[in-house]
C-alpha cells in the first residue's frame, strides 16, 4: 500500500495530506449539509447528493495525479490560447447563459468564470517572468501584465462582481510579490473604482439600466443594516455557528443548518461549525488552509523567480483566500458573495477546477524538490 501511494503521490507531502483531509471531510459535510437541498428536491433523500459529490472528488483527485506527471512549463504557452478562449466563453455567457439572480452564470452547467481563474493566473504567472527586466516600468511592464486581466474582469463583473473582484486582488498581489511597483499597481486599483462608482451613478440615473449593481447594492445595504428580515439566511448561518459551540452538535445533528438553502455551498463553514465546533469545523479547516498558503509560498521561494513557482504562489493563492472569503460570509463578516469553499463545498465546476489547480501546484513541487535534491 506504501508502495502505491509512493508511486502515485508525488510532489509536496504535505499539500496531499491536506487534498485527502478536505477531500474526507467534505464527503462527510456533503451528506450532512445537503438535507435542506434533498427535502426541497429529493424528498428527503441526501444520498444522491453524496454520490454525486463523491464521484466528482474521486474524478477530481484522478485528475490531480495525472497532473502531477505533465510538465508543467506548458502551461505557460496554454495560458496565451487560454486567454482567448476565456475571453469567447465568457461573452457567450453573457449572451446565451443560463441566468441566476439577474446573472449569466452557466453555460450548459458550466461555470466559464472558473475557468477564466485559474488561465489568468497562470497567465500573470507566465507575464511576469517575461517582463521581469521591465517589471519596474510602468508603461513596457506593468500595462503587458495588467490589461488583459482587466479585461476578463471587466468580462466576469456583469455576472460574478465577487469572482471579478477576487480574480483583480490575486493578479495584482502575484504581480506586486514578482516586484512591481506599489505606486503603479495602485494607480489601476483607482482608476477601476472610478469606473465602478461611474457605473453605480449610471445606474441611479438610468435605473435598470445595469441589474447587477442594484443586486450588489441591495446585498450591501443588507448586510449593513443587520435586518434580520433582509439578511436571514445570513443570520441564520451565524446562529449555526453559535449552535455548534466549541464542540458542535455532532455528525448529522446539526439543526439550524436544515434552513439554510446554500448550507451545502455558500454557508458550508457555519454547517462545519454547527456540527464539529469552532475547534474542528472553524479552526480545524482553517489551519488546513493556511498549511496549504504557507506551502505554496515554500515552492514559489525555493524556485528563485521562475514561472512554476509564481503559478504555483498565485494558484494557491487564490484557493485560500477565496476561502477566506466563504469563511468571512459563513460567520457573518462579509456580506454573500457567492464563492465557494475549495474542496469542501459541493459543486462540480468548482471542484474540478480547484483539484486542476492543485494539481499542477503539486507538478511544480515535484519537479522543484526534485532539482533542489
Amino acid at each position: 500500500m506504501q508502495n502505491i501511494l509512493e508511486k502515485y503521490l508525488k510532489g509536496d507531502k504535505v499539500i496531499w495530506r491536506v487534498i485527502l483531509l478536505l477531500s474526507l471531510y467534505s464527503i462527510i459535510m456533503a451528506y450532512s449539509s445537503s438535507s435542506n437541498l434533498a427535502y426541497r428536491l429529493m424528498d428527503g433523500d441526501a444520498t444522491p447528493y453524496l454520490f454525486k459529490h463523491a464521484i466528482i472528488l474521486i474524478v477530481g483527485i484522478v485528475m490531480i495525479v495525472y497532473l502531477q506527471f505533465f510538465n508543467y512549463k506548458y502551461f505557460s504557452r496554454l495560458s496565451q490560447l487560454g486567454i482567448y478562449i476565456s475571453v469567447l466563453l465568457l461573452l457567450l455567457t453573457l449572451v446565451f447563459g443560463v441566468n441566476k439572480g439577474n446573472a449569466s452564470r452557466w453555460i450548459m452547467g458550466f461555470q466559464p468564470s472558473d475557468f477564466a481563474k485559474v488561465v489568468c493566473v497562470i497567465y500573470v504567472a507566465r507575464m511576469v517572468v517575461l517582463k521581469k527586466k521591465h517589471i519596474k516600468n510602468f508603461k513596457e511592464g506593468v500595462i503587458p501584465i495588467v490589461w488583459p486581466v482587466v479585461l476578463i474582469c471587466t468580462l466576469i463583473v456583469p455576472a460574478d462582481f465577487s469572482t471579478a473582484a477576487l480574480l483583480f486582488v490575486v493578479c495584482f498581489i502575484l504581480i506586486f510579490v514578482a516586484g512591481a511597483k506599489l505606486a503603479h499597481l495602485l494607480s489601476i486599483v483607482g482608476g477601476a473604482i472610478v469606473l465602478f462608482g461611474m457605473a453605480l451613478l449610471l445606474n441611479m440615473a438610468i435605473p435598470g439600466l445595469l441589474p447587477r449593481v442594484d443586486t450588489w447594492s441591495k446585498r450591501l445595504t443588507s448586510y449593513e443594516s443587520g435586518v434580520e428580515e433582509e439578511n436571514y439566511q445570513a443570520q441564520l448561518a451565524l446562529r449555526a455557528v453559535a449552535n455548534g459551540s466549541v464542540m458542535g452538535k455532532g455528525p448529522g445533528n446539526g439543526t439550524i443548518k436544515n434552513n439554510l438553502y446554500s448550507a451545502q455551498s455558500d454557508f458550508i463553514f457555519s454547517s462545519s461549525i454547527e456540527e464539529f465546533g469552532s475547534i474542528i469545523g472553524g479552526l480545524g479547516v482553517i489551519f488546513l488552509y493556511l498549511v496549504l498558503l504557507f506551502r505554496v509560498i515554500k515552492i514559489m521561494t525555493k524556485s528563485e523567480g521562475e514561472f512554476g513557482g509564481y503559478m504555483a504562489f498565485g494558484l494557491g493563492f487564490l484557493l485560500v483566500f477565496q476561502a477566506m472569503i466563504n469563511i468571512g460570509v459563513g460567520v457573518n463578516l462579509l456580506p454573500v458573495t457567492g464563492q465557494p469553499l475549495p474542496l469542501l463545498s459541493m459543486g462540480g465546476t468548482s471542484i474540478l477546477f480547484t483539484c486542476l489547480s492543485l494539481g499542477i501546484i503539486l507538478n511544480v513541487s515535484r519537479t522543484i524538490y526534485k532539482d533542489n535534491n
